[in-house]
């Protein structure tokens, strides 16, 4: 076999599962676009165990915060949040959505709405293996208002 036609098999036994990985990802993305927007907890679970969760909150006077969380406890907030934001009616909407192969998933980057603020920020989620096989949220970087 010659090289060409070794890459030409490898590229077509990769493109495959590529594809896959990348509508498994963008089926999580809509289960997190739905469950939150349903103010289901359970939107909690998409996230791993080990998940990197950073936001950068811009104050009026111009100051940030920058507040990176543990995965456990982000998900517990989560839990706890949604009754409240149920009552508020407090969901975001998504554009510009960008699915992006990165070496260890797939990276969404999107402009996040709030509906009750009433403001755009970028949110970014990198999807892949959280370690024991399943696919999740390893990592969100976001931006947010008081």
């Amino acid at each position: 076999m010659t090289n060409n036609t070794i890459l030409f098999l490898c590229f077509l036994v990769a493109a495959p599962a590529a594809a896959q990985d990348q509508t498994q990802v963008k089926s999580i993305f809509a289960q997190y676009q739905s469950r939150a927007k349903a103010f289901d907890a359970g939107v909690a679970d998409l996230y791993c165990d080990t998940a990197v969760i950073r936001n950068v909150r811009t104050y009026p006077d111009g100051q940030q915060r920058t507040l990176e969380l543990p995965a456990p406890k982000y998900k517990e907030l989560i839990r706890a949040a949604m009754p409240l934001a149920q009552a508020k009616g407090d969901y975001s909407t998504y554009s510009d959505v960008v699915f992006t192969p990165e070496n260890v998933g797939f990276r969404i980057t999107a402009v996040r709405y709030s509906v009750v603020k009433q403001y755009s920020s970028p949110v970014s989620l990198l999807v892949g293996d959280c370690g024991d096989g399943s696919p999740g949220i390893l990592e969100e970087l976001s931006q947010s208002r008081p």
